[in-house]
């Protein structure tokens, strides 16, 4: 089923975003601006775009691997959640993970990918009790390597 999704270009300088192959998943967004991360460093980058995202869809932004491997340049909330209800600009919030390099992004550099994805819906049932299941209440690394108990909290 193909639906339609509006986008409004906030930068008449940039390109929309498009799939690089047939078959992606991800649309490429590019930064609107240039941007210096040192290490550690975290920064909100606009993309030039807004979406209008029909009920039902979500868009989820996820980090470039090429981008990641290369530079240490990761999303710090991945993936970034875009609502339907959402008209602002999209805007990715970039990390540099390196160490010791600072990460240079420049204006029109792909730098994260949209997947759009349709939701299910569902109502939300209060139960005193949850029916059983072979995994139980066994949590974090319960397939082996995590010790409970090694969290402080």
């Amino acid at each position: 089923m193909n639906r339609e999704v509006l986008i409004q270009r906030l930068d008449l300088g940039l390109p929309l975003p498009a799939f690089e192959y047939p078959g992606d998943a991800g649309l490429d967004l590019r930064s609107r601006v240039d941007v210096e991360l040192a290490p550690g460093q975290r920064l909100l980058i606009p993309t030039g775009i807004a979406i209008a995202l029909p009920p039902g869809l979500v868009g989820l932004i996820h980090p470039r691997s090429g981008l990641a491997l290369r530079t240490g340049f990761t999303l710090v909330n991945a993936p970034g959640t875009i609502d339907a209800g959402f008209r602002g600009e999209v805007a990715v919030i970039g990390f540099n993970s390196d160490v010791a390099t600072t990460v240079q992004i420049t204006r029109g550099d792909r730098i994260a990918q949209l997947v759009i994805q349709q939701l299910p819906r569902f109502n939300l049932i209060e139960v005193s009790d949850l029916p059983g299941s072979a995994r139980s209440e066994q949590g974090f690394g319960s397939s082996g390597g995590f010790q409970h108990g090694s969290i402080q909290g």
